[in-house]
């Protein structure tokens, strides 16, 4: 497998993916099910954040809205998301492969990653060696995944296969629970939530869909309610993601 083939996949759909999973409706969707989820009980304000697979960067913006006095610092495989980080931010950027051990020698109050750890199966070992290293004791390390636990999980793992917006050799869904347990020696878990319906795959992933946006703004009221009555199922195999929240020993 080419070390380098996730970078290359994405900077290929890098236009595309920020079109669909960056605009109103779909920021709207992370407001609402995902952003106040993953920062739950948490004050940022004057703390150091590194936004992990940061993308474009308006997670990051996200955040500066929730903590207004919050420092936050973008961190991407890709150089063109970099690029547009800086510019979209207004904050630094550093281009880091997470699944290469790296000499980043400053530390953080807390690490974000919103879908970015699927894309490093490829040595899971080393991407949470070098999170663990950049993350004080203490501190929070939050994350937004597919879930493994998913009941149509077998019919992603196809889609993987057969859709260009995946590569299939660098991603894979998650098992939380897994995680954890190897990660044990290095985290807690302080809060988890297993969510995911109609809204999340054709207004949240409405590339992978083929939606065009200006349809997902007809649909989208109905379908963020219908998001809102699917989370209150109980479990995890109903749910195609979760979010955690983690601390450092």
């Amino acid at each position: 497998m080419d070390e380098n083939s996730q970078k290359i996949h994405y900077e290929m759909i890098h236009d595309d993916y920020a079109k669909h999973y960056y605009d109103p409706t779909s920021m709207e969707f992370r407001d609402k099910f995902m952003y106040k989820y993953l920062f739950k009980g948490l004050d940022l304000n004057n703390k150091k954040v590194a936004d992990l697979a940061s993308g474009s960067g308006y997670n990051s913006l996200a955040l500066m809205k929730y903590f207004p006095k919050v420092q936050v610092f973008g961190f991407d495989i890709s150089k063109k998301a970099c690029q547009d980080y800086k510019k979209t931010v207004g904050r630094p950027a550093y281009e880091i492969d997470l699944t290469k051990k790296t000499d980043l020698k400053e530390e953080y109050d807390c690490a974000m990653i919103i879908g970015g750890l699927h894309h490093c199966v490829s040595d899971l070992e080393a991407t949470f060696e070098n999170i663990s290293a950049i993350l004080k004791p203490g501190g929070s390390l939050l994350m937004i995944e597919p879930n493994k636990n998913y009941f149509l999980e077998p019919l992603r793992k196809l889609w993987y296969k057969l859709d260009k917006y995946f590569e299939e050799n660098t991603e894979e869904a998650l098992d939380h629970d897994s995680l954890l347990f190897k990660q044990a020696q290095h985290f807690n878990v302080e809060k988890i939530f297993y969510l995911g319906g109609p809204a999340y795959f054709l207004i949240y992933n409405s590339l992978l869909f083929r939606l065009p946006i200006r349809i997902k703004k007809v649909v989208a009221p109905i379908l963020l309610l219908l998001e809102k009555i699917y989370n209150l199922c109980p479990g995890k195999v109903m749910f195609p993601y979760f979010i955690a929240q983690w601390k450092k020993k």
